[in-house]
């Protein structure tokens, strides 16, 4: 793609890599086949390549966003897609992430629509905020039928906060673990490792982390918790708000580096594969930060999806867990933003589980963090399909590696829904995975 930027813009570093990404669009349209907006939608402006072009020319411009061009851009999912099928290499993710950075800046949203993301920037990230709201929000659940349900191309208000009800727990699960502690290999020390606590799992199913816990230090695995550990970024990250992102970005990096310097670190462990995302992109956002970037290149080196880390483990087999069918649901962050496709299913079918693919497994289940509060009526249409999909496996269990997809796909079907290191801890000699 030609793209005409001036010296002075190109002299600003997030626009040269702009241009770079820009230039390796050849206009192809193979992004258009698995982009899931596009598939429901069928609006070019709702491909990546329509949204590329958009992109392009806010940035060229160099002017204010439009209400056209954010509107398309806030329907994008990041579920990097695109980036799985593109045979140019085009990295979407940095170009969007720049583009809702630019819009936050220089688009002045709606009140209601402003108030309503600085809350959710606010609470999402702080579990003790989050913890305080899905109570709220538990109390206020009998109201929301009062609430308007019409799918509308711009949810309102209302509409967003129905969503975010109906995706409230009816009951939380007690705290789990507290930052500081430390859970000591049984048995020959093998290696150590800190596990990324998380916002909103350690609120929603401190079980996921627990099971972590549980199978690492049954293998001879030292795990930590690092004391003063934030939220990873990504939730402000994908609401355009940099600042706080990078922020804690910085904060992460200072207390795992630390930890790594007194302890030794072997990985840092994420059950959260959105969180992986990021915090493995770490590297590239800090890179012109001259006090960061090569600190956060190391942290990104050391960061591991959990089974990442476990396909270099022995694991011990146990005959607890009996003949179980699972359907396997690959989330976005992980197949398309770190390419993790296949060592998931391999760990469970090595383990005795009967792993199932789902059809269609390349879209996005319409989580994508606070997307189905954001766009709740196109959120919930690719559910919908996400479910009948799966319900064509006939499974007992569903499996996945991210609690935004765990929630999500909850939502819409009756069958269990747990973290495959749920399925690997049960399997390798731990309690048979709970929902509590």
């Amino acid at each position: 793609m030609k793209t005409e930027f001036s010296l002075a813009q190109l002299a600003d570093p997030d626009i040269s890599e702009a241009d770079k990404i820009l230039r390796a669009c050849v206009h192809c349209g193979f992004c258009t086949a698995t982009c899931p907006t596009y598939v429901l939608l069928g609006d070019e402006l709702d491909s990546p390549r329509g949204r590329i072009y958009l992109i392009k020319e806010m940035l060229e411009k160099d002017r204010p966003p439009t209400a056209e061009v954010v509107k398309h851009i806030d329907r994008c999912l990041s579920c990097l897609a695109c980036m799985t099928t593109c045979p140019s290499g085009v990295h979407y993710m940095h170009l969007v992430d720049q583009a809702r950075v630019r819009i936050e800046r220089d688009y002045s949203r709606p009140l209601a629509e402003r108030a309503l993301r600085a809350v959710l920037a606010l609470v999402l990230p702080r579990p003790e905020l989050f913890r305080a709201s899905m109570i709220m929000a538990r109390l206020a659940r009998p109201f929301a039928a009062l609430l308007p349900a019409k799918a509308a191309a711009t949810p309102g208000l209302m509409r967003r906060i129905k969503a975010m009800l109906a995706l409230a727990p009816k009951r939380l699960p007690p705290p789990g673990p507290s930052g500081g502690s430390v859970f000591p290999a049984q048995g020959e020390k093998r290696g150590r490792v800190a596990l990324l606590q998380g916002c909103a799992q350690q609120v929603l199913a401190p079980r996921i982390n627990q099971a972590a816990i549980n199978l690492l230090t049954r293998h001879g695995i030292e795990v930590v918790l690092v004391r003063d550990e934030q939220c990873c970024g990504a939730l402000t990250h994908h609401l355009g708000q940099d600042g706080d992102a990078l922020a804690r970005a910085r904060a992460n990096i200072k207390v795992w580096k630390t930890e790594a310097e007194q302890g030794g670190l072997d990985a840092i462990l994420i059950t959260a594969s959105g969180c992986g995302t990021v915090i493995k992109d770490y590297g590239f956002m800090l890179r012109e930060d001259r006090d960061f970037a090569s600190p956060a290149a190391q942290i990104s080196a050391l960061a591991k999806d959990i089974t990442e880390y476990l396909a270099g483990i022995a694991l011990t087999p146990s005959s607890q867990k009996g003949d179980v069918t699972v359907a396997y649901h690959s989330a976005c962050s992980l197949q398309h933003g770190q390419k993790i496709t296949a060592l998931p299913k391999e760990l469970l079918s090595k383990n005795g589980f009967v792993v199932k693919d789902v059809p269609e497994s390349h879209l996005c289940c319409g989580s994508a963090g606070t997307y189905n509060i954001l766009q709740p009526d196109i959120a919930s249409r690719l559910r919908d399909r996400k479910v009948a999909n799966i319900a064509t496996v006939k499974p007992d269990m569903i499996a996945a590696g991210n609690i935004g997809c765990m929630v999500q796909i909850a939502g819409g079907t009756s069958v269990p829904v747990v973290h495959t290191i749920e399925l690997l801890d049960w399997a390798t000699g731990g309690p048979r995975p709970g929902l509590n």
